[in-house]
């Protein structure tokens, strides 16, 4: 979701709480930002946020407490092609990074969304912190006239698929609603062709694809971003493109946070453990819409005997 967001200091000692469906479970939040992208590398956790709307960041952490806001990855006026669509201001969000070949390939969201359509960028990076050089064209282009309906480009989610090699990239939402999938050329920074992919039941944006013990897992924010209706869901399949067992809700709005959403999955290495990071608003009430700073929070999650993910509470 678009937003700007301003992060408020550059070392953050963590909160904690005491959540979950299945017992005690540490909750970590960490920093004020949204539409947050998870991965290890370097030994440290990266997190990869919207925040400010005219630039992508990128924050690390070697104990996913204390946490550092690094370089910028990329500005808006670092965009040569942003301002094609004629709109008097642009955004950024969305982002998402990919390791692959050595590389880091940065994927995210241009707005605005209406009356322009939204486009997808696509930047190659030096490592996790970046720098990053954009490719000097969209990768993918919004519209309500694109081929079969309506189509947001926005929420890039990047995948290296575990059994075929295929690199894919997943999108779409908010107008239309409709998600869409596509398989990336070799070169990372072009799209090769759209493939087909079943669409998942309440999907409304910010998509991710996770594997584990060959297991595809999608899930996706659904409802309005600044409302008590925001909440993940997920599905799963034997397949990258489903068809998709709807499995039900991940996280959804309690008495003490609203909201939760656009959030991303990542394996710890050293633990094994897996974790979700996701944005949700604070100290609100009622049902929306919020305005103000949402919060980036990390809390572990499970997996049954059958690999369902355990739903998540977000308070004690």
């Amino acid at each position: 979701m678009r937003a700007s967001l301003v992060a408020s200091t550059l070392v953050v000692l963590a909160g904690l709480a005491l959540a979950a469906s299945t017992g005690a479970q540490e909750v970590r939040s960490v920093f004020a930002g949204a539409d947050p992208f998870a991965l290890f590398a370097d030994g440290r956790m990266w997190i990869y946020p919207t925040e400010r709307g005219d630039r992508l960041e990128s924050w690390s952490s070697p104990d996913e407490s204390h946490w550092t806001r690094q370089a910028d990855l990329l500005k808006a006026s670092d965009v040569r092609w942003i301002g094609a669509d004629g709109a008097s201001r642009h955004y950024l969000w969305a982002p998402d990074m990919l390791a692959a070949d050595g590389r880091y390939y940065l994927y995210y969201s241009v707005g605005p969304q209406d009356p322009t359509p939204s486009r997808l960028g696509v930047a190659t990076c030096a490592g996790p912190a970046g720098p990053c050089v954009d490719s000097g064209k969209p990768l993918l282009t919004g519209g309500r006239q694109s081929a079969g309906g309506p189509f947001e480009a926005i929420d890039p989610m990047a995948f290296v698929d575990p059994r075929s090699g295929r690199r894919l990239l997943y999108a779409g939402g908010s107008a239309g609603s409709r998600l869409r999938l596509f398989e990336l050329a070799p070169d990372m920074t072009s799209i090769a062709r759209e493939l087909p992919v079943d669409q998942p039941p309440l999907f409304t944006e910010g998509v991710f694809l996770h594997e584990r013990n060959g297991i595809y897992y999608l899930s996706w924010s659904h409802g309005r971003w600044n409302t008590a209706e925001y909440s993940v869901h997920y599905a799963m399949s034997a397949s990258p493109t489903g068809p998709w067992k709807y499995r039900g809700a991940i996280l959804q709005s309690d008495a003490r946070y609203k909201g939760p959403g656009h959030h991303a999955f990542v394996r710890d290495p050293a633990t094994g453990e897996w974790l979700i990071v996701y944005h949700r608003w604070e100290g609100k009430h009622g049902d929306g819409p919020y305005t103000d700073d949402r919060r980036i929070a990390i809390q572990p999650i499970h997996y049954d005997q059958d690999g369902q993910i355990a739903p998540v509470r977000m308070s004690d």
